[in-house]
């Protein structure tokens, strides 16, 4: 039996500010969470809870237990959900979260793989191209493109280097001069990927010489896929992971620019919360991902050194 029980039905009461609203999230009868909340009142001998037929308030009583409690339960549940995690590694459920573009290109297969070899671990796996607090989000794993990490509050595991092209439709040219190396770049049809607004820096090297080139902000996206069909439609110049525009070189939608030119590549990671030592179930994800990593074709990885 939960002895946090009468806690957390009170607790939903005082945030949902309704008895039949917190009901619903915790799945029981109305009738049910006021005999909770009457019952942890009588015990305290104190009224935690107005009622009036459009809301429900915290007396002062109620609002010193809410803030002294809700800090407890959730250390409790973190402690719960640590203890769980460290339970045997080939069954229990994980929380992944992974950027889009590679996520609908890379985890269909992956999971697909997973889960004849782990049929005992379920996956929740949510998708986004922000960088996540992951604390907040409460994942234990999370996979991700970016540039080299310098989050030191977290684990972060490279797994390779992803490399990107600088992109453009052929069609592009019909009406702009072509860049004949990266300082010709003209910021206005230099597509960012970004947020906020801001303009992505691009590098680029060819031995020892480095080019640093701002892109524009007449179209900044923070997602891949839809700079790369804004570029194939002729909307200007994309860099992007090879992944994302591996398809379109081969056809001929779009080119690449700069062949002579190495842009800086992404790293594609694996990044944890501070765990002390991985929980079973995430470092059996972990090596799994890296043995899929080296098994597949036509991602355009490369592998990391060292």
């Amino acid at each position: 039996m939960d002895e946090l029980r009468p806690i957390r039905v009170f607790l939903e009461v005082a945030a949902q500010r309704s008895f039949a609203g917190a009901a619903r999230r915790l799945r029981i009868t109305p009738a049910s969470v006021t005999r909770i909340v009457a019952r942890l009142e009588a015990e305290l001998g104190q009224q935690l809870l107005t009622r009036t037929t459009r809301q429900v308030a915290l007396t002062s009583a109620g609002a010193l237990v809410a803030a002294r409690y809700q800090p407890l339960v959730q250390q409790f549940d973190g402690i719960a959900r640590e203890i769980r995690r460290a339970g045997l590694p080939d069954r229990g459920a994980l929380k992944i979260n992974a950027p889009v573009s590679m996520g609908v290109r890379l985890l269909p297969g992956l999971v697909e793989s997973f889960r004849v070899a782990y049929p005992d671990i379920a996956l929740d796996i949510q998708m986004t191209d922000a960088l996540v607090d992951i604390m907040q989000e409460d994942c234990d794993l999370s996979i991700r493109i970016s540039r080299p990490p310098t989050d030191k509050s977290t684990i972060w595991r490279k797994l390779c280097e992803v490399p990107r092209y600088a992109v453009a439709a052929p069609a592009l040219f019909d009406r702009l001069p072509r860049p004949e190396h990266p300082e010709a770049l003209r910021p206005q049809y230099a597509l960012s990927y970004g947020t906020g607004g801001q303009p992505e820096t691009w590098v680029f090297r060819k031995g020892a010489t480095r080019r640093v080139v701002r892109a524009g902000t007449e179209i900044v996206s923070n997602n891949g896929d839809l700079l790369y069909l804004l570029a194939a439609a002729g909307a200007g110049i994309a860099v992007l992971p090879g992944f994302i525009v591996a398809e379109g070189l081969a056809s001929g939608a779009v080119e690449r620019l700069f062949p002579d030119w190495q842009v800086e590549p992404l790293w594609l990671t694996l990044y944890y919360p501070p765990y002390e030592q991985l929980p079973p179930l995430v470092a059996t994800f972990t090596e799994f991902f890296e043995a899929y990593l080296r098994q597949i074709e036509g991602l355009e990885f490369a592998a990391a050194e060292g």
